[in-house]
């Protein structure tokens, strides 16, 4: 996945559209009133392509490097020069004016995640400084504002409402040479399990997508907004027909309350899940539950202990919503604000509940990886609960992509040791991981079993 120029694991960061790849086997019908002798898209792409902006930014991001050139006796002794701690970095990308009334911009966050300036290129040749109004990594939607004159804004359509095969088009900046317009169908919908980021329940499309796209438009033949460029699968970080895009209802969600707060207020509900296999299915005698979300623990404390929340639940629904797994759970809960109430279907044994849970605020005696090291970059860490079976430090969340994600470290880890130091605490492994500066051996617990995780 690449995202600003670095790849990973095969998935691309898309930051603008291109053509590629295999065209369409039939055009659709003219998708203007005026149908013309020849079937064209012109008339619809007149009244959108306005919308559709070019994103340029400058910023500067901290460079990895050796924790012995921090080191002044390290350097004097072998004569090495001073070592920037950062470099400067120039991105392209593309993003949607969604509300031309208050200057409301919506683009990937990592178009803008390092942007001390941000340049936005209008379709009429006009350029104008944007400021960021807010941004969500773990979403991958950010928010920017421009002045408000002589803008044009794009409809939002409903992504709920799409289908397999409907015909899409993706606008955006290709490779940064300008404004392209490709045409492609939907190839599949909600794909998560990507590790693109923490929330996916993408639309997968065949229209031509390309590095520059991310943050462009994915338009439906009515020219309503359905979805926001953001990555796309390819060996060489270019289009082989599959790309990605978030799903604009889940994107105006995130929107909305970044234009208030700033910021994602996310509710928390307090329980490490797995996916319901047939085996498990087997073994807990639940006849007909074919897929679910099983509860592995929950957090003493939290929202989920006082909704009546036990180890061994099948979460099934959440507000009559059927989930089919652990991604499904925590992409719906995390969608959600801190005070919202949801509506949760569980069974238990041969039982079936409805459990009414208040999203609690996220526990403020966690420990921020990056806080003890920049290698854990993206990891949250918390206490084990009671009835865990060792003592350690439990990985509360960790970002998709991130530093900690690439180290192979996951959400319901629990660290027993760092560098064979045994750690019984978050502030006891925060400590240890701050005293091993450079390589960490940690040792942890991963679904009953114990493993050790190089992280370098």
């Amino acid at each position: 996945m690449r995202f600003c120029g670095v790849v990973v694991a095969g998935l691309v960061a898309a930051m603008t559209v291109t053509s590629a790849g295999a065209a369409p086997a039939q055009m659709p019908p003219a998708a203007d009133e005026k149908a013309q002798e020849l079937p064209t898209l012109a008339p619809l792409l007149k009244r959108v392509t306005p919308t559709v902006v070019n994103i340029a930014i400058t910023g500067r991001v901290a460079q990895e490097q050796n924790p012995l050139f921090n080191d002044p006796f390290f350097r004097r002794f072998f004569n090495l020069p001073e070592v920037p701690t950062d470099q400067e970095v120039r991105a392209a990308g593309s993003g949607v004016i969604i509300d031309k009334e208050r200057g409301l911009i919506i683009t990937s966050n990592h178009v803008v995640e390092h942007a001390d300036e941000i340049g936005i290129t209008l379709t009429d040749g006009r350029r104008l400084q944007a400021e960021r109004v807010g941004a969500d990594p773990e979403t991958d939607v950010a928010v920017v504002k421009v002045p408000t004159e002589n803008l044009a804004s794009i409809a939002l359509g409903d992504s709920d409402k799409l289908e397999v095969g409907d015909f899409v088009v993706a606008i955006g900046n290709p490779f940064g040479i300008g404004q392209t317009v490709t045409l492609g169908i939907v190839s599949a919908l909600r794909r998560s399990g990507l590790g693109i980021k923490g929330y996916e329940d993408f639309i997968q499309t065949d229209a031509p997508i390309n590095p520059g796209n991310s943050g462009g438009a994915l338009i439906n033949l009515r020219g309503e907004l359905v979805g926001i460029n953001t990555a796309i699968m390819g060996p060489t970080g270019a289009n082989v027909g599959i790309g990605f895009a978030i799903p604009i209802n889940m994107a105006r969600q995130i929107v909305d309350e970044l234009v208030k707060y700033g910021e994602i207020r996310r509710g928390q509900l307090g329980i490490t899940m797995q996916d319901l296999t047939p085996d498990l299915v087997k073994a807990m005698d639940l006849p007909g539950q074919q897929a679910g979300a099983l509860v592995a623990m929950v957090t003493p404390g939290s929202a989920a202990e006082r909704a009546g929340f036990k180890a061994g639940d099948v979460i099934s629904a959440i507000d009559k919503t059927p989930v089919r797994g652990a991604s499904d759970v925590r992409k719906k809960i995390g969608l959600l604000r801190v005070g919202d109430v949801a509506e949760l279907t569980v069974q238990r044994g041969r039982r079936s509940l409805i459990l009414r849970v208040t999203l609690s605020a996220p526990a403020k005696n966690l420990i921020q990886g990056s806080s003890a090291s920049l290698l854990l970059d993206g990891a949250d860490f918390g206490p084990v609960g009671p009835s865990a079976p060792v003592k350690g430090a439990e990985i509360v969340s960790v970002r998709a992509g991130s530093l900690a994600w690439a180290a192979g470290l996951r959400e319901g880890d629990i660290i027993t040791s760092v560098n064979l130091q045994s750690v019984t605490d978050p502030d006891q492994f925060a400590e240890r991981v701050k005293a091993s500066p450079g390589r960490l051996l940690l040792n942890l617990i991963r679904d009953g079993g114990a493993m050790f995780v190089a992280v370098q």
